[in-house]
């Protein structure tokens, strides 16, 4: 999409003719522009490259993303997940192959967005969305905990001062974004006074030029493909869990809709870009979305195109100023969206008291495998599994089987209520007097719907143990789904 298509869009945006919102968008890119150089520089380390390599890929990212993607405001960059995925390729065999890991897994993420694996995010449920969003709190403070290890002491009165002006100076006026001022102001102290604390300048050196586009330096062969296609795939796959459940809540907290299919499209789009830049690739980034949304209050996509643009104008231009902020006023930031992401609500006596006990379960499976792995896919597939078992558990314990007989003696019905899968058809068998039963034996499942084999395995099995008394069973009251379910496998399955 060019940048003309994208102004005209369906509507006119809002940023062009509302200051206001203009104002905003520019303030929240600013910040998130330079809450994004620290990070990005500390993922290149992860990942084992030059820090310029995670800066211009946190610029082309956000760039890209913010022209082809599905969700405004969202911010994608250089990321620790993508880094840890690709950090084997790079140590072992270089970095013209962790490139090429970053083109194929662009592709294949267009591939799946294509087929449609942004669907996917509707078999999340809510309990897991939660523990992602406190997790993903966690993990954010976690991160600035070593910022806050065997520092100088004059960082931690510093740490106070940012949290304390970014909770009381929207108090006063919301025109400038609260960390913005805390960054600028505690910038301002440090260097006026001659504070030695650990400065952005100390975690690299700033890129004091444009990236170039090029071929990875890699020779184009089957064996190169099947070198780096299994890294790709697990970047594609980690990067688009990532953004399609950063997207998810950013729709949550604005309360509108974005494309997932598209997203996961632009996702693949921008990492293609990334890796003809020499990138190291990302996807979305939760804190600094947050900060950008929640925080700095943007809505559109002019933040996050502003994000990446203001990044390279600050790190080729302003490289001297920016390398003296210190870093405890960027920590104070970021510990104040830890705060502001987690859903305190959640943990509240209240809420746990009313809450179901598998949803508090499924919710802390989540919590515990994504800080345990430092992976937010992993906690949210762990989760969802979870969650499946305590369904499929509630659900099971759902099906009733009560038994009436005729007055005369010569027929017994039995009226089966609920779902029949594999949970609770096995227990289906054991419901039936076999031996007491009259001859005639009548199964009414007009209350039931066959959902799977083991189901119908079980009504063969119940069947079969009638028979072998020499009585009949008839089924009733099949709905057609369950009707055609049954034709096609019973008599096909092994019975009980």
């Amino acid at each position: 999409m060019s940048p003309s298509a994208w102004l005209r869009g369906s509507r006119r945006p809002s940023w062009l003719s509302d200051p206001k919102v203009l104002r905003t968008e520019v303030l929240g890119g600013l910040v998130v522009a330079l809450a994004l150089i620290p990070e990005a520089i500390s993922f290149s380390v992860i990942a084992g490259v030059d820090p310029a390599v995670g800066l211009f890929a946190s610029f082309t990212m956000a760039v890209t993303i913010a022209l082809v993607g599905g969700r405004p405001a969202m911010i994608s960059a250089a990321t620790g997940a993508v880094a840890l995925v690709i950090a084997p390729l790079n140590r072992e065999h270089g970095f013209g192959y962790l490139v090429a890991a970053v083109i194929l897994a662009g592709v294949f993420q267009i591939v799946l967005g294509a087929l449609g694996v942004a669907k996917l995010m509707r078999f999340v449920p809510r309990s897991v969305m939660v523990g992602f969003v406190n997790s993903l709190a966690i993990l954010i403070f976690m991160a600035q905990v070593p910022e806050m290890t065997d520092v100088p002491w004059p960082v931690y009165p510093l740490i106070a001062a940012g949290l304390a002006m970014m909770v009381f100076f929207p108090k006063l006026t919301t025109v400038v974004p609260a960390p913005l001022v805390s960054i600028v102001i505690l910038t301002v102290i440090t260097v006026a006074a001659g504070i030695a604390v650990p400065t952005v300048g100390d975690k690299g050196d700033l890129p004091s030029s444009l990236p170039v586009p090029g071929l990875p330096d890699v020779p184009f062969t089957l064996d190169t493909l099947m070198t780096v296609a299994p890294f790709a795939f697990a970047m594609a796959l980690v990067g688009l869990m990532e953004s399609l459940m950063t997207a998810k809540l950013v729709d949550d907290i604005t309360d509108t809709r974005s494309s997932k299919t598209r997203e996961s499209v632009g996702q693949g789009v921008a990492n293609i870009v990334t890796g003809f830049f020499g990138g190291m690739g990302g996807c979305a980034m939760i804190g600094q979305t947050m900060i950008n949304v929640r925080v700095s209050g943007a809505r559109t996509r002019l933040s996050t195109f502003l994000a990446g643009a203001f990044l390279m104008v600050l790190c080729i231009v302003f490289g001297p100023v920016v390398s003296d902020i210190p870093m405890a006023a960027l920590v104070a930031v970021m510990v104040m969206v830890s705060v502001a992401t987690f859903d305190w609500h959640s943990i509240a006596p209240r809420t746990l008291r009313r809450m179901p006990l598998g949803e508090t379960v499924v919710m802390l499976v989540t919590v515990v495998c994504v800080v345990a792995t430092h992976n937010l896919a992993i906690g949210v597939v762990v989760g969802s599994i979870a969650a499946m078992v305590v369904f499929a558990r509630r659900v099971a314990q759902l099906a009733e089987v009560t038994a009436v007989t005729d007055p005369d003696g010569a027929a017994v019905v039995y009226r089966v209520t609920g779902e029949l899968f594999f949970a609770s058809s096995n227990e289906l068998v054991g419901q039936f007097s076999y031996g007491t039963d009259p001859d005639r034996v009548v199964i009414d499942l007009s209350a039931a719907h066959i959902w799977d084999a083991s189901s119908v395995a079980a009504l063969d099995a119940v069947g079969t143990k009638y028979a072998q008394r020499g009585k009949t069973v008839e089924i009733v009251g099949l709905n057609e789904p369950s009707a055609r379910m049954h034709k096609t496998l019973s008599g096909e399955l092994a019975g009980g």
